[in-house]
């Protein structure tokens, strides 16, 4: 059964993948839903982002985490290369819970 799942799955993505490859020269979308879709795909992006920082198995992850992830986009903004963004985004959090933070 576990099996059947996994293919139909993998066969329904793969489909839903190939649909938009053979469907976007036959699609006219209007020119409002065509300037909106890419702010919907940064919408999405920091929904899960934002989702995946603030929560953890269907709870608050406490304090630790979403300040780390804050010190990350604060020097994504500040253009800081990618590295440093990732390693201080972590080594904020590790501090915090260090020093006892949830």
């Amino acid at each position: 059964m576990l099996i059947a799942v996994i293919v139909g799955l993998a066969m329904g993505t793969y489909g839903f993948r190939v649909a938009g490859v053979v469907l976007r020269d036959r699609l006219e979308m209007p020119a409002s839903v065509r300037r909106l879709l890419p702010l919907a795909a940064a919408a999405l992006l920091g929904s899960l982002a934002a989702t995946a920082a603030l929560t953890e198995g269907g709870a608050l992850t406490g304090v630790a985490r979403p300040v780390g992830v804050l010190a990350g986009v604060l020097l994504a903004w500040r253009r800081a290369p990618f590295i440093l963004v990732v390693v201080a985004a972590a080594a904020t959090t590790a501090l915090l819970r260090l020093l006892g933070v949830p």
